[in-house]
């Protein structure tokens, strides 16, 4: 995907009706992705680029922080580690760098994407909220889809066909704090027999039928006789009818492109015309038709205008429940923890079939950016970020052991030669040892401060397995 230029960001000047010509052409020449090229050039500007543009207009667009915190909003959608839903993570932004977090899903078409995010209250500071829909060339950017700043409710999106998505968190310049994202896609549609769900479909969608002379060309969803069948959806009943193939049928036109149709029904309890809900009783499970021979279902399928038949699954996915997190998995998010053993991975993504992006020795220690519970999302002291089994770490406030600086050696900020110092320890003064990376260990003073040194001695050197 091509993001290593900032997008170019379109003000509201410009001439919608020119739209309207424009996108015919695109779609008999430059299919779905020139569509959301040609749409994306006549959108409003997202809260996260109005900032941006707040940042220009203050003469700040060239500052070192401000091209970092810019650089970081690329890289998070460039880099995104793929996610599956649901998704919950406890986080945290540090101040000191300019952060963003991105998160890698698929969607099918017809499910809805929830997303919500939220700052702690004790320390309460903006977040940009961007979803991108990606493009199947590479060579195009990522399309904004849904934005938001500082959202108290779900961001919700229904995805038109199946795609890759990313979601982008990004705090303002120079704030830090907590946050807790939550991802869901569920279907968009409501279910349409009563107290039913998927692991009632027990037909799929594009199964052959007759010997192959024909394809299913929706879902069956089996229950008892005389279970009620109800709109999964808002509109308008276009036809009741009795047919030699779905038998008492009802067909609802959306609010959308989509027409829905309800087969085998043992009876109807709607006219044409009648507008619907969500929940409206339609008529009662029943096997008329060619399902004679089998147990009473519903046959639901879902028609695209212009299209036709569409798998309906995913209308009506039902999602497992999101995990909970409690206190103490929460409790070390901002703080340094360090790998229990060596060989431990860091990966690109919380999921233990993912790229290995690093073996780690033991007690290296780490910034703990984010947790699912079962795996943290880590920055290791050269900035690079992965995620590690949380039960493979600890927090760093037990010393692995204590020594005496035998010579005056400077307390630095991080475990480079050209980092800042903390300050001198001088000679004789005693240390805990917390950690290590590299040549560096990660150390605790008698006055307080942390910090790293190099090795010098062999007494404090970190046991190695």
């Amino acid at each position: 995907m091509k993001t290593s230029q900032p997008q170019k960001v379109m003000g509201k000047n410009h001439r919608p009706k020119l739209l309207a010509l424009v996108i015919p052409l695109a779609a008999l020449f430059g299919g779905c992705d020139r569509i959301d090229q040609i749409q994306n050039e006549f959108r409003d500007l997202t809260p996260h680029e109005a900032y941006l543009e707040s940042l220009v207009s203050a003469g700040l667009n060239e500052t070192a922080l401000a091209l970092d915190w810019l650089k970081a909003a690329e890289s998070s959608i460039q880099e995104a580690p793929p996610v599956t839903t649901p998704y919950q993570e406890e986080g945290f932004f540090p101040a000191e760098l300019p952060q963003a977090r991105g998160y890698k899903l698929s969607l099918r078409r017809g499910q809805q994407l929830s997303v919500l995010v939220t700052s702690d209250e004790g320390s309460p500071f903006r977040i940009f909220v961007d979803i991108y829909r990606l493009q199947s060339n590479e060579n195009i950017s990522p399309l904004p889809v849904l934005s938001a700043a500082s959202i108290h409710e779900s961001l919700e999106y229904v995805s038109p066909r199946t795609a890759d998505y990313v979601i982008r968190i990004q705090p303002e310049l120079l704030r830090k704090g907590r946050y807790s994202i939550q991802i869901t896609a569920q279907g968009s549609m409501a279910f349409p027999v009563k107290d039913r769900n998927t692991r009632a479909i027990l037909s799929s969608f594009g199964v052959e039928r007759d010997g192959g002379r024909r394809q299913h060309h929706g879902v069956d969803i089996f229950a008892p006789r005389g279970t009620p069948v109800l709109s999964a959806t808002s509109g308008s009943v276009t036809r009741v009818e009795n047919t030699p193939i779905g038998g008492k049928v009802v067909w609802v036109r959306d609010q959308g492109p989509h027409s829905i149709y309800y087969a085998h029904l043992d009876s109807q309890v709607v006219a044409p015309g009648e507008k619907v809900n969500p929940g409206t009783l339609l008529g009662f499970v029943g096997n008329t038709g060619n399902a004679r021979t089998t147990p009473p279902h519903l046959h639901f399928g879902v028609y695209r205008r212009g299209e036709g038949p569409v798998d309906p699954y995913y209308f009506l996915y039902n999602p497992p429940e999101l995990p909970t997190l409690v206190a103490d998995e929460i409790q070390h998010l901002g703080g340094w923890s360090r790998t229990v053993d060596s060989g431990i991975r860091l990966r690109n993504s919380p999921n233990s079939r993912s790229e290995i992006l690093r073996q780690m020795e033991k007690h290296t220690s780490f910034l703990v950016l984010g947790t699912t519970g079962i795996w943290d999302r880590v920055r290791l002291p050269d900035n690079q970020v992965g995620f590690v089994a949380s039960r493979l770490t600890e927090d760093t406030t037990r010393p692995l052991e204590a020594s005496i600086i035998q010579t005056s050696t400077p307390l630095m900020h991080s475990p480079d030669v050209s980092a800042s110092m903390i300050e001198l320890i001088e000679a004789g003064s005693g240390i805990e040892v917390l950690g290590q990376f590299g040549n560096y260990l990660y150390v605790g003073t008698e006055a307080g401060k942390i910090g790293w040194i190099t090795r010098f001695s062999e007494s404090l050197q970190v046991e190695q397995d």
